[in-house]
C-alpha cells in the first residue's frame, strides 16, 4: 500500500473515471484527509492480523493516484511481477523499481518481471488488477473492456499467465448515455468461494449469461449488487488473508453501509468483513479499498 503525499483529484483520469468528483477544498487539505483515512485503514487491517507493507509516495513525482498501486503492478505465486501500461501519463511515474527491492528485503522472492508498458507507445492500456479480475483458483481472468482495458493485450496477458479469458463490456449511465465503466474492479469483486458483481452493468444478455455461467461453473456464490450500490463502491472489495489463515473481505464503510442485511450475511458465511471510512479517497480518486491494495502472492525467498 502506498501512503499518499500529493493526493488530489487527478484531472487526467477524470476524463473516463465517472466516479471522481471534486471537493471544494485545498489540495493540501484533501491530501491530509486522505492520509488520515489511509492510516486508519492500514491500522484496521493490521489489527486483524493482515501483513501490510506500507511505502511512502515521493512528493517530487507529483503522482496524485499513487494510492492505487494495483493498477501498475501485480504479484504472482511463481515469483513473477507484472508491470502494466497506464492510460494517464502522470500515473506512469507511479511505477517504482525500489518497491520491488523493498518486497525482496521483506523476504519475498522475485524471479521474473513481465513488462507490458511498451504498449503505451501504441495507445494501448491494461491497468493491472483494476482491469483484470483474477480467479487464481480456477485460472480464469475476467475483464470489462474499456479505454483502460484493451482486448488484444488482455488476451496476450491470459496466454502469458495461462488464464482462460472471460471478456465482456460493463456500462454505467453518464448524462443519459451508457458508457464503459473504467475498471472491472469497481463492478465486480472475486473471492475464493463467492463473487460480488453488478450484473445490471452488463447490458448484453449473452455476455451477462457467460459471466454468470463461469462463476456458477466454478462453484462461486453470486452476490448481485445494484448500480446504486456500485456507485458507493460495493463492487470494489478484496479478499485477504490475516493471522491464522483467516479470510477477510475488505471494503470501505460506504460500501458496507450500502449493503443489505442479506448481502452482509451471505458474505459473512464465507469470511469476516473489514471496513474503514475512505470518503475523501473515494470522492476525489474514484477508487476505493480494493484499488488501494496490491495483494502480494509472491513466494517467500
Amino acid at each position: 500500500m502506498i501512503r499518499p503525499v500529493a493526493f488530489r483529484m487527478n484531472e487526467q483520469t477524470a476524463v473516463n473515471n465517472y466516479f471522481q468528483e471534486d471537493l471544494d477544498l485545498k489540495n493540501t487539505e484533501i491530501n491530509q484527509k486522505a492520509q488520515q483515512e489511509f492510516d486508519t485503514f492500514v491500522q484496521e487491517l493490521r489489527d486483524h492480523g493482515v501483513h501490510v507493507v506500507v511505502v511512502d509516495d515521493i512528493k517530487e513525482q507529483d503522482t496524485p493516484d499513487s494510492i492505487f498501486p494495483n493498477n501498475w503492478v501485480s504479484f504472482h505465486e511463481d515469483g513473477t511481477v507484472c508491470v502494466y501500461p497506464m492510460f494517464a501519463e502522470n500515473r506512469r511515474k507511479e511505477r517504482r523499481e525500489d518497491i520491488l527491492d523493498i518486497l525482496e528485503h521483506q523476504g519475498f522472492a522475485i524471479n521474473n518481471v513481465m513488462d507490458y508498458t511498451e504498449a503505451e507507445e501504441e495507445g494501448v492500456f491494461l491497468e493491472g488488477t483494476g482491469s483484470i479480475l483474477l480467479d487464481r483458483v480456477h485460472q480464469k481472468a475476467y475483464c470489462a473492456l474499456s479505454e483502460r482495458a484493451h482486448e488484444e493485450l488482455f488476451i496476450e496477458f491470459c496466454e502469458d499467465f495461462d488464464c482462460f479469458p472471460v471478456i465482456f463490456t460493463a456500462n454505467q449511465t453518464v448524462d443519459g448515455q451508457r458508457l464503459p465503466i473504467y475498471h472491472t474492479n469497481v463492478m465486480m469483486a472475486m473471492a475464493e468461494t463467492f463473487a460480488v458483481i453488478c450484473l445490471a452493468t452488463i447490458d448484453d444478455k449473452k455476455e451477462r449469461k457467460n459471466v454468470v455461467d463461469h462463476l456458477k461453473m466454478d462453484g462461486k456464490e453470486i452476490i448481485d449488487i445494484t448500480e446504486d450500490q456500485m456507485y458507493r463502491f460495493a463492487g470494489n472489495m478484496l479478499q485477504v488473508i490475516g493471522a491464522n489463515d483467516q479470510r477477510f473481505m475488505v471494503m470501505s464503510s460506504a460500501a458496507y453501509n450500502s449493503l443489505r442485511d442479506n448481502q452482509i450475511k451471505t458474505i459473512e458465511k464465507h469470511c469476516t468483513i473489514i471496513h474503514s471510512p475512505l470518503d475523501t479517497i473515494e470522492t476525489c480518486g474514484g477508487g476505493s479499498a480494493r484499488c488501494m491494495m496490491a495483494e502480494v502472492f509472491l513466494p517467500k525467498a
